[in-house]
């Protein structure tokens, strides 16, 4: 489910955008059709996280799935459908129930795995990511692929037939984890807790580390290096694979050494701060911009964002449980719905701030005649 739903978030980037330019939608637009993704992931993953209990973890995964592979289909219908205002409006009726139906599976599938293996829940979530980063990585160049060879539609219609077919699959193994008692706590009171407000703080900013590379550095790797068009992928492809590789080991020895979380967390965040620092790199350090440099940041960006994710789910978990928050799917929900929650406010921001380095990239130089 991972990787087929990463594959269909991120297999509009290399055509999407040149398709709704034709239909008659403005780059303003097309970044709202992109941005209500994750404004809608968020307000979808704090109200499944709030009633997961009531609806049913295993029914909320199975519909979630079901809805996510039939809009992802419906999108690759759109270019049959008149130009201008019906097109823009039917582009954000699909994206955001994609959303939506997203939010649902992925907060489920956090609180079935947590409940399925409550000592083992990094490991867990580092596996997972391993399936995450691959969607991220195969989309784009997939999707260019069978949008370049077979047309719009192709790429959409493949991976949501892909992801229904998954759907009898997941009803006949995944077992059913039901609770009479939805619980008695709430975000608000989860979130309170100043070391659970520390750990979205880290989401959050990681989220948003992670999306805002998107349009600028491929921009900046493009005017500074002279590299083709088709290299710029080969780039992001360090950071992507270093994290799919080092996520289920910190799981791992998450889980097996616990206290080694906060200094996972610690010296994480400093690493990936400091290489941020030397992917311009910043004027004041006076580093002349290599290619080899970047790359071997973008490495350590990878392996000390693993270090950083992983463990706070299991810490958000663990400090809930110390505070008086029943042990069962209820806690396990409102952990999952925040997890997935902050992820996306962090999207989000990138989504305002990348956009908006992007177009100022995209301005001709004052200075130029």
């Amino acid at each position: 489910m991972n990787l087929g739903c990463m594959m269909s978030y991120s297999i509009l980037g290399p055509f999407f955008p040149k398709e709704a330019e034709k239909k008659g939608a403005s780059n303003t637009v097309i970044g709202m059709i992109f941005g209500c993704y994750a404004l809608f992931e968020l307000l979808a993953s704090l109200f499944f996280g709030k009633y997961l209990v009531q609806i049913g973890a295993k029914f909320m995964f199975v519909s979630g799935m079901f809805v996510s592979g039939g809009v992802t289909i419906l999108f690759g219908l759109l270019d049959q459908v008149p130009d201008g205002p019906v097109f823009i409006a039917l582009c954000f009726l699909v994206r955001i129930t994609d959303a939506i139906s997203f939010a649902a599976a992925i907060t489920a599938s956090f609180s079935i795995l947590a409940k399925a293996f409550p000592n083992h829940v990094a490991t867990v979530l580092g596996s997972l990511e391993i399936f995450s980063g691959l969607g991220l990585v195969l989309g784009p160049p997939l999707g260019g692929f069978l949008y370049q060879s077979f047309g719009y539609e192709v790429p959409f219609i493949l991976l949501g037939c892909i992801i229904l077919l998954m759907v009898p699959l997941t009803m006949y193994i995944l077992p059913s984890y039901e609770e009479s008692n939805p619980g008695q706590h709430s975000f608000w009171k989860l979130i309170s807790l100043p070391k659970v407000a520390l750990l979205t703080f880290i989401i959050t900013s990681l989220s948003s580390c992670f999306g805002f590379l998107d349009p600028t550095l491929s921009l900046f790797v493009l005017k500074k290096f002279n590299l083709p068009a088709g290299h710029v992928g080969l780039v992001f492809l360090g950071l992507a694979l270093s994290y799919t590789i080092s996520s289920p080991l910190c799981g791992l020895l998450s889980d097996k050494i616990p206290h080694l979380r906060k200094w996972f967390l610690v010296f994480g965040n400093i690493i990936t701060a400091g290489c941020y620092m030397l992917l311009g790199p910043v004027p004041v350090l006076h580093i002349q911009s290599q290619l080899w440099l970047l790359v071997l940041m973008l490495v350590i960006i990878g392996i000390s964002s693993g270090m950083s994710i992983i463990p706070t789910f299991p810490e958000i978990i663990s400090c809930a449980h110390e505070n008086g928050f029943e042990e069962g799917l209820s806690t396990l929900a409102l952990v999952s719905g925040l997890f997935s929650a902050m992820w996306s406010v962090g999207s989000k921001v990138h989504s305002i701030l990348g956009t908006e380095e992007e177009q100022r990239a995209l301005l001709p130089d004052e200075n130029q005649p």
